[in-house]
């Protein structure tokens, strides 16, 4: 088991954000956490990150293990250079003011010296060939779905194993949802793991091996995800049926 996550308990100040959530991922697979705004989907995935308050709660119970070890301890850099995980967040926060190469190139500052970068910038640029075209201009001139591919492009280049990705199809065209998820299901045939978050339940879990639904701050269902997506409550809740 790559990732597990144990009764994990969280506040955000007094205000307790999860409350005894369990959940698991397996190295290869895509793993989805689905629910309504406020259920604690963003939470879990900054608890993984281990992203230091006031950004991410405070872990008050419960734990967090990577292949069998706790990482409550962990910093934020260790969990990206020594763990393999990477975050790409909610609102892409990428470099505005930089170009799509120097976005791409921050994010290779704690890489071990003889990684082969040139290669790993051709992959990015072969998975995103609009990336290709833009890479010398500012990224605030990008489209909005241009940015949400750099948003994952800057995450792989830290040389992550596993991708944390927090509602990456917010704000897109239905195309471009679409194609971004098709390279998103590339990377997993190539090797990726992936936990995502998405307010696209249905785009999701299509996407996915598993699920897990969650509501203010439980989990409650969870399965494959052609189970979950056959659930008359998950139907009826989330996918307009």
């Amino acid at each position: 088991m790559l990732l597990q996550v144990e009764n994990l308990e969280v506040k955000y100040g007094n205000i307790q954000a999860l409350h005894g959530i369990s959940f698991h991922v397996n190295k290869g697979e895509i793993v989805t956490l689905i629910g309504a705004n406020g259920a604690g989907k963003t939470t879990s995935l900054y608890s993984i990150a281990r992203l230091p308050p006031p950004e991410a709660p405070r872990v008050i119970g419960g734990d967090i293990k990577v292949e069998g070890q706790s990482i409550l301890k962990t910093s934020p850099n260790a969990v990206v250079k020594d763990l393999k995980m990477a975050l790409a967040p909610e609102g892409r926060r990428i470099f505005g003011n930089l170009t799509v190469m120097e976005n791409l190139k921050l994010a290779t500052y704690a890489r071990e010296k003889g990684a082969n970068l040139e290669a790993e910038y051709d992959h990015i640029f072969e998975l995103f060939p609009r990336l290709k075209e833009r890479r010398e201009q500012r990224s605030e001139s990008l489209s909005g779905g241009e940015q949400q591919m750099l948003a994952v492009g800057r995450a792989l280049m830290t040389g992550c194993k596993t991708l944390l990705l927090d509602e990456p199809s917010m704000g897109l065209a239905p195309v471009l949802k679409y194609e971004l998820f098709r390279k998103l299901k590339q990377l997993n045939e190539e090797g990726m793991t992936i936990l995502l978050v998405e307010q696209n339940a249905k785009l999701a879990l299509e996407l996915a091996h598993r699920g897990y639904v969650m509501d203010t701050g439980k989990i409650v269902i969870e399965g494959p995800s052609d189970e979950i997506l056959a659930n008359p409550e998950i139907k009826k809740a989330y996918l307009g049926g």
